[in-house]
């Protein structure tokens, strides 16, 4: 088909009104700055250019053209099993957390260095963080109870010399800990993020990413995951459910030092053990956002034991 009959991409009205990726991918713009994406472009079924989302090194680069394309992240780069997150789905969790803390400042989006952002489970990848910095100017504290995932963060801050002043990396050093030894005494954030472990057991990712692949009609020896994922990653003690009730319940012993919590919810049987620990914590706010990427529906549960008084003194203070 002759490039002047292609067919204009359809705006991805799902994702966020002001995610950059509604148009989806213009991979010709995107191999002019990241070339060996390249040799992973094919025509699919379709006549339209894509890549095998099947196939990790293919998400990986497309995952580096994205970031250098529109993050102005010159630089990015994973260990080899590490998780390789969509950015657009990333991109969307920010955009939503802007608007929450734009609800209590007359609608305008709090920008620049004033805004501080926790995000637990930061990764290899530190997608959220590079996003962020990039697109609201805010600074980051990225925390990983996972040593060689903090030192992979930051090689990739290291290589991108506009983000040093933007974004600090923490470990954690004791599993049974949130936010314990990482908030520090007199020390506030305006929102706190996460993309929880989604599974209790090793067996039960690797039972979701066979299912995954049947669904299709790829056949995976290794059952292995295209965005792969360290085992602290993809599961933990009581999987997606418990997670989230730990840090629910350990977020009330910080409950005046962060403005928002919020989490991602894959799945919608977890929310009513959060509804339950958030109700028995006494958050005195709960707002629930739907998000819907591709064929997936996921959610962000933010909480914050803040009056409405105690939040307007919040912004004059902070902001």
């Amino acid at each position: 088909m002759p490039a002047d009959q292609l067919p204009i991409p359809a705006e991805k009205e799902n994702l966020h009104p002001r995610n950059s990726h509604r148009l989806g991918y213009d991979f010709k713009q995107l191999m002019k700055g990241t070339p060996e994406l390249r040799r992973f472009v094919k025509l699919n079924q379709f006549d339209a250019e894509s890549i095998n989302f099947s196939d990790p090194d293919a998400v990986k680069v497309l995952n580096k053209a994205l970031l250098k394309q529109f993050y102005g992240v010159n630089k990015w780069d994973i260990p080899a099993g590490y998780l390789c997150p969509p950015i657009p789905g990333r991109a969307d969790y920010l955009h939503y957390a802007a608007d929450l803390l734009a609800d209590i400042n007359n609608g305008e989006i709090p920008r620049g260095k004033k805004i501080n952002v926790l995000d637990i489970g930061v990764g290899a990848n530190c997608v959220y963080p590079l996003i962020g910095a990039s697109v609201y100017g805010w600074r980051f504290v990225g925390t990983d109870i996972d040593p060689a995932a903090i030192r992979a963060a930051k090689e990739i801050l290291a290589a991108n010399e506009g983000l040093k002043d933007k974004i600090i990396f923490r470990l954690q050093t004791n599993k049974a800990n949130i936010f314990k030894g990482i908030i520090k005494d007199g020390e506030g954030f305006d929102i706190t993020i996460c993309n929880p472990p989604f599974h209790a057991s090793l067996q039960e990712a690797q039972l979701s990413a066979a299912t995954k692949w049947k669904k299709l009609g790829i056949a995976k020896q290794n059952a292995a995951l295209n965005f792969g994922g360290q085992k602290t990653e993809l599961w933990c003690y009581g999987g997606e459910a418990g997670f989230i009730r730990r840090m629910v319940e350990q977020s009330a012993l910080v409950a005046q030092q962060c403005l928002w919590f919020s989490t991602l919810v894959s799945k919608k049987d977890t929310l009513p053990v959060i509804y339950k620990a958030l109700k028995a914590v006494n958050a005195l706010d709960v707002k629930t956002i739907s998000m819907m990427h591709g064929q997936k529906t996921s959610r962000i549960v933010a909480w914050t034991f803040l009056t409405p008084a105690e939040q307007a003194d919040w912004r004059k203070t902070y902001w």
